[in-house]
Order: C-alpha cells, then structure tokens, then sequence
C-alpha cells in the first residue's frame, strides 16, 4: 500500500493500537507514544520498574505488522560484538563470514540498558543513527522499518549505569511506564490467571494487521505533512528556552527541534491531519524533550522533576495563532 491516503493511515494506526491493546492492558499513553516513535522513524527509551509490560509491549507491536523481533538483556558482561555481531575465521572455505548480531531485526528490545557500562551502550549508537552496522570495517544495514527499544529500571537501583548525553540524545523520546489503575490492574489479574500456567499475559491473539513495507509507507507519509514556518519558530523557541531557564543546567540542542517535529509530524498524521499545530507540538514535547534536559542540583533536592519545568516552559512560551 504505497499510495497511502491520511485517512487509511490513521485508520491503520488506529487498528495497531486496537491489537496491541489485547495484549496490553491499559497503558494507552504508552502505546500512543511507542507508535509515534514508530511512524516518525525514531527510537524509544521506556522507564519504568520492573514487570510493568515494557517487553510485552514490545512484543505486540512486532506482531501488528509481522516484524521481526529481537531481544537482548543487558548485563555488565555483555560485549559489543554480542550486540552487533562479529566475523569467523571458517576453516572449510578458509575464509571469513560474519556472524550478524541481534541487532539485525525490526524492532530491538534492549532490556535493562542501563546495567551495561558504556562501551556496550555505545555499540548501539550507529545503529540507532545510521540503521546500519559496521563489522570489521564493513557496513552492513539492518532491516526496515527499524526502532531500538531500550528499557532502563529508575536509576537510584543498584548496580546501572546512567546512559551518557550523547545516546540519550539518540532517542526520539523517554516514555514513562508506570502501575495500572486499580481497574487495569485486576483485568490483567484475570487475564494472566484464567486457564493458564505461568504468569505472563500471552501475544497469541494479536493479529497482524499490517506489514513492514505498510509501515515504510506510513513513515513517508508522515514525512510529507506539513509544518509551517510559524510551528516550526514555536518548537524552536521551545527548545532554545531550555537553554536558559532558571533551575536547568542542561538544555537540549538541535536535535531537540528535529525531534519535535519528526514526532508532530507522525502525531499529526495518526489524526488524519496534513499539517501540524501547536498543540501537536505541546502534546508530544514532554516525551521528546524530558531525557535532553538536565535539573539543577537544587531543583532535585526540592523534587522538581524535569516535566514540571519543561511544562512551566510550555505555559510561558507563546504558541503562534492557529
């Protein structure tokens, strides 16, 4: 489906969300995001504690579009070739192949990224950047559409390893996972103990409803909506703001403004829109920006979190006439 219309794109988008809702139980937020993510081409950094669904929503997205999926748990042993992949010496053809990592996939899982040191991080830099792999001075692309999906535990747990500014700077957005409802959490309780063993709610009834090359198609859609000058000024200043304002120590740079309107963009375009507005740039730019900014220390000793701030940065920057 390469002529895609809006219509059939946001529709489409509507049915993803819909299949993976079957295995995700609420986390509707989270799965608005992570399809964002997806459709304007980036890559997704989920915080959240231990067994909230990150990997199973992971899982059900790969399934909406019969993508493949690859998962890799980060521990502080992990080396980069076990990420990217290496090259054997065969002793039959007395020559060398490469043995690609698992990183060659649709949609990579890096679970826990932060309980490896940096040096294993950074292996995934090119990749998250180039959508490509270089072995033994070789590039080797990966398949399309492909988006990392690193999850990291809150960093006041033992034994991580906080990611430094220039991967962070790599994501799209920093999405928040936090407990169901009390309503979501007892259909999840009922849908994991009713004629099952084990404890994990199951991708077996998510449908494809699309393919790898209908979600190529939906980001080049994306990409042609429209951004006037005057929205395109507005994330700008947004951005630029974060530079300067009282209790942040560190702003976010240009990439920053790309983000925000890559992800305005695929925001737009889930509702059928051709151009963009200020508020798609209000809605999306707390996940975009949250990971690029730094708090000052006093902020942090008083709980400041950098959502209130960025949120107090929204409120006071004008926003252009619709």
């Amino acid at each position: 489906m390469t002529n895609m219309t809006l219509e059939q794109a946001s529709e489409l988008a509507q049915q993803l969300k819909t299949e993976i809702s079957k295995a995700v139980i609420g986390q509707k937020e989270v799965i608005h995001e992570s399809l964002i993510a997806l459709i304007a081409g980036g890559n997704v950094l989920i915080e959240g504690v231990p067994g909230l669904g990150k990997t199973l929503l992971v899982r059900a997205l790969a399934a909406t579009f019969s993508g493949q999926f690859n998962r890799i748990q980060f521990t502080p042993d992990l080396m980069p070739a076990d990420i990217t992949g290496h090259t054997l010496y065969d002793m039959d053809s007395k020559s060398f192949s490469v043995r690609k990592g698992p990183v060659f996939t649709n949609l990579l899982l890096a679970d826990e990224i932060n309980r490896a040191p940096a040096k294993t991080q950074s292996a995934l830099l090119e990749v998250m950047q180039e959508k490509q792999v270089t072995i033994e001075g070789e590039a080797h692309p990966v398949p399309l559409p492909f988006m990392t999906l690193a999850t990291q535990n809150p960093l006041e747990q033992e034994g991580t390893y906080p990611l430094p500014e220039a991967q962070l700077d790599r994501f799209l957005m920093k999405i928040y996972i936090n407990y169901p409802d009390n309503k979501e959490e007892s259909l999840m309780v009922a849908a994991v103990t009713n004629h099952q063993t084990g404890n994990q709610l199951n991708i077996s009834n998510v449908e494809a409803v699309a393919t790898p090359e209908t979600i190529l198609a939906m980001q080049t859609l994306a990409t042609e909506v429209e951004a006037d000058q005057s929205v395109i000024d507005y994330a700008v200043r947004i951005v630029r703001a974060t530079r300067d304002w009282q209790g942040l120590n560190m702003g976010a740079g240009p990439r920053g403004s790309i983000s925000l309107i890559s992800a305005a963009r695929a925001q737009a375009m889930l509702h059928a829109r051709d151009h963009i507005t200020p508020d798609d740039i209000k809605d999306i730019a707390l996940p975009v920006l949250r990971h690029r900014v730094g708090l000052s220390p006093e902020m942090e000793l008083e709980g400041y979190s950098s959502d209130q701030i960025l949120q107090s940065i929204l409120d006071k920057v004008e926003a252009p006439r619709q």
